[in-house]
């Protein structure tokens, strides 16, 4: 089995978050990048299908050359190989299109994205992708077994699970659950003296278009005062008489 895992190069949430150029861009002095979450949670449930099943695993990526050190790090987790399309991801539609490419050359028989990143929150690129390719899909998958060319996977739906049969070839958008947090793998130094000598392929984008552009960003409003009471009573009249929500 060939598998294929998408990473974005997300800030990490600890970051302070700020805008330039009259905030229309993302400042990224100072910010330090990580594998997004959601991605992460697919890479450490492909190298299980790698340790169990024989899988081989590779990842993509679409950045500029700063996003490297986020891939080194896929590759010192255990991934055989990565690919980084040489461009700006301006949105999800040109990132799935570059992507497609890559899923097309390679004859993947599973492609594993995160359902969403954590900086941007689109959650369209698993979607589009699996659209542009005509392959099957699971979207906000929380289990994921491989038998031969079939596919068992849970996803979660509203008020519950729903366990689906599919076969391969497949995409997947993948979440916490996949694996769960106390799974995922720190690379320890063999890893990471490994990763050096591991292929990093760097292709130039296709021709795509963008449909999307960012015209502002914003920061969320700052919290307002808080109000400690120590009696029913002054919470009762606050809650009637200012918030009004009584």
């Amino acid at each position: 089995m060939k598998i294929l895992v998408c990473l974005s190069n997300v800030p990490d949430t600890t970051s302070k978050i700020n805008f330039t150029d009259g905030d229309l861009k993302f400042d990224t002095n100072g910010v330090q990048f990580v594998i997004n979450p959601n991605d992460e949670f697919g890479l450490t449930r492909a190298m299980w299908f790698k340790e169990k099943q024989g899988a081989t695993v590779h990842v993509a990526n679409v950045g500029l050359a700063t996003t490297e050190p986020t891939i080194r790090k896929a590759l010192a987790i255990g991934a055989d190989e990565a690919i980084r399309v040489n461009a700006e991801p301006t949105d999800g539609f040109y990132v799935a299109q570059q992507l497609a490419e890559i899923v097309k050359a390679g004859a993947y028989d599973l492609v594993i994205a995160g359902r969403e990143s954590i900086d941007y929150n689109g959650g369209m690129v698993p979607g589009i992708l699996a659209s542009l390719l005509e392959m099957n899909f699971v979207n906000t998958c929380v289990s994921l077994e491989i038998e031969g060319t079939t596919a068992t996977a849970i996803r979660e739906i509203d008020g519950g699970k729903e366990t689906i049969t599919t076969t391969l070839p497949l995409i997947i958008g993948g979440q916490k659950g996949l694996v769960e947090e106390s799974d995922l793998r720190i690379p320890n130094m063999r890893g990471i003296m490994m990763a050096r000598k591991k292929t990093l392929r760097v292709l130039e984008p296709i021709e795509a278009t963008a449909k999307t552009i960012d015209t502002k960003f914003e920061k969320p409003e700052a919290k307002g005062s808080v109000k400690l009471v120590d009696n029913v009573d002054d919470l009762i009249d606050l809650l009637h008489n200012e918030a009004k929500a009584i």
